[in-house]
């Protein structure tokens, strides 16, 4: 979840490391810090609070160092205090850790009957002193391999060593971990990132590798401590920089992004010369039995949809499971199942984990990815891209509309390949799905009468979303985008269990969204509205021109473009994100980097 950077630089570091700093709030911010090589020594500056207030510590004392890492932190273990940012030293140790060592209460025991002194409440602090205690009687690599080999979690590290000035340590297990390439200097970032200012050349540590950094290089050791070499690759212009623009948020600027995501994406599932799809990877949906979608949050609701479209076109069984949940409840699984985890970053620790478990019980598996360089697209036998480009708003917005885009064209594919639909309906079909960028740029037009909205919205406790057939994960995804970024309560729900307990909740002062284009299920809708209307609810019906047509009365709408069931999530998933934002902007909260969240969950 945090962020990391490290260099082994030629030249002063500070001003570097807060550069990168700035592109990997969006991963932690709860507090920051620096450390570097100084005279000999490493120092180090820290702050609690966003990187501002750590920019001002360094204005007052810099850092002039040439070797130095730095850290932006999301809490896990310890409050959100400047005793507890990040670097943590001990002795001749001054490291920073993304996950979460979970023997470090033993761990902490252990080195406190030793005579070790902790300053810090995280778990953080247990590996410096580990590493410190290792070199006492090992060489700095071996220190290193002998300190990995007592933790138990998910970690990525980067370690200096006081009296190593030139030699910068690093691992990773589960959290990734990025080496970077440039001219007489070297670097480590938590992603590409984070070191995108300074090279696009980088090696991907795998999963148990640890390595050793100098000006000269990098040596690269497996999970054994065997010397291995990782493929140097060349990464995107667009991964290395990101900017806003002249939005005020990033997630606006995501919002606006989504048609070009959404066409980026279909790109590599659609032929549009000669309307046919395919599937990459070369998976036979003719041969699948059934598939088995895990995913957490945004990407799981991606996946409930996705669940409407591979049943209703492909007739093929899918179940969509939280993937913290899925592994531990042993489930049962067929041969012919494939394991299909979802995910923005690809380094989601539960989807992952449910990931390896498939791979375990000898399924193929596939990945929806965004990151296609990330741990699941390399784990995974076949890899399903998205193309949204880099997403640095915590709220998933683009990341959700690319996912939906690839499910409903693999839906399309798996539906051909079943023998479910000829050539013919599979044309239809693909035309309507090649509407979906051009629709999304359209219903982007309701902002304003979303903003109109936002403040009567901004002064709930409390919203109810409701929606029938694939409008019900939208309606999830919906109250979990205003939860998110607005901190008000909202559930979301399917229309006909209204009358099952919801309809206990309405009174006048709970605003009742209900998501409603025009389709076979709309008038059972409009009898749920009715329900709530007559009970005194605040209705805001999100619809199409005929939906608004035969709205209840007293219904507020926001009329969004017309569109076939097919594409309908993906055309009214805007709509819902531009209400939570600007319900979130109204009511002042910082809409990129909501509290208590993160954007890359790398701890389960």
């Amino acid at each position: 979840m945090c962020g990391i950077i490290g260099i082994v630089g030629k030249s002063a570091v500070q001003g570097r490391l807060i550069e990168s700093l700035k592109r990997l709030e969006y991963r932690g911010y709860d507090s920051a810090g620096i450390a570097g090589h100084m005279d000999g020594r490493i120092e180090r500056r820290r702050a609690a609070g966003k990187l501002r207030n750590l920019e001002e510590v360094i204005a007052a004392e810099p850092l002039a160092a040439e070797v130095g890492i730095g850290h932006t932190r999301w809490a896990t273990h310890g409050a959100p205090t400047e005793g507890n940012a990040h670097p943590h030293a001990a002795g001749r140790v001054t490291l920073v850790h993304n996950g979460i060592i979970e023997n470090f209460a033993e761990l902490k025991a252990e080195l406190t009957a030793k005579g070790r002194t902790f300053a810090s409440e995280t778990d953080t602090e247990v590996v410096a002193h580990l590493l410190d205690e290792h070199l006492e009687t090992l060489p700095p690599i071996e220190a290193m391999k002998a300190t990995l080999g007592r933790l138990t979690g998910a970690y990525a590290i980067v370690a200096l060593i006081e009296g190593e000035h030139g030699l910068m340590l690093g691992a990773r297990h589960g959290p990734p971990l990025v080496v970077g390439y440039g001219k007489g200097e070297m670097y480590l970032g938590s992603d590409a990132l984070a070191v995108g200012p300074f090279t696009n050349r980088v090696a991907y540590l795998e999963d148990g590798d640890f390595v050793a950094l100098t000006h000269d290089g990098a040596q690269i050791f497996d999970a054994a401590g065997a010397p291995v070499s990782r493929q140097v690759q060349t990464v995107a212009a667009s991964v290395a920089l990101m900017e806003k623009g002249n939005y005020r948020h990033f997630m606006e600027k995501e919002i606006h992004d989504q048609p070009e995501a959404c066409q980026h994406t279909l790109s590599a599932y659609v032929d549009p010369v000669t309307d046919h799809t395919h599937t990459p990877g070369g998976v036979d949906f003719a041969k699948v039995d059934r598939l088995q979608i895990v995913a957490c949050g945004t990407a799981g609701y991606a996946g409930q949809i996705g669940r409407y479209l591979f049943e209703r076109l492909a007739k093929l069984p899918t179940d969509v499971e939280a993937a913290s949940e899925f592994r531990y409840r042993e489930p049962a699984v067929t041969p012919g199942t494939l394991g299909v985890a979802i995910s923005q970053s690809g380094e989601t620790a539960d989807t992952l984990a449910a990931l390896r478990w498939c791979k375990a019980q000898g399924l193929k598996t596939a990945a929806v990815v965004n990151v296609h360089e990330s741990t699941m697209a390399r784990e995974a036998d076949v890899l399903w891209p998205t193309h949204a480009g880099p997403e640095i708003g915590v709220a998933s917005t683009k990341a959700f509309t690319s996912q939906v885009s690839a499910l409903t064209a693999l839906a399309i594919s798996a539906a051909v390949a079943r023998g479910c639909i000829d050539a013919a309906e599979e044309r239809r079909l693909t035309k309507i799905l090649m509407e979906a960028p051009r629709l999304i740029a359209d219903s982007i037009q309701v902002e304003e009468a979303v903003r109109a909205l936002a403040p009567e919205l901004a002064a709930a406790r409390d919203v109810l979303y409701f929606g029938r057939g694939a409008m019900f994960p939208l309606a999830l995804e919906a109250a979990l985008k205003l939860k998110e970024i607005s901190y008000i309560h909202a559930e979301g729900y399917a229309a006909g269990e209204l009358k099952h307990g919801p309809i206990a909740l309405i009174d006048q002062g709970t605003p009742v969204i209900v998501i409603a284009p025009t389709d076979h299920l709309f008038e059972k809708t409009i009898s749920n509205m009715s329900e709530v209307a007559a009970r005194g609810g605040k209705i805001i019906l999100i619809t199409d021109e005929a939906g608004a047509r035969n709205a209840p009365k007293g219904a507020r709408t926001i009329v969004a473009p017309t569109a076939d069931p097919l594409i309908a999530p993906l055309v009214f998933a805007a709509p819902i994100q531009l209400l939570a934002y600007h319900v979130a902007v109204q009511k002042g909260a910082d809409v990129d980097q909501p509290r208590n969240l993160a954007k890359s969950v790398t701890v389960e």
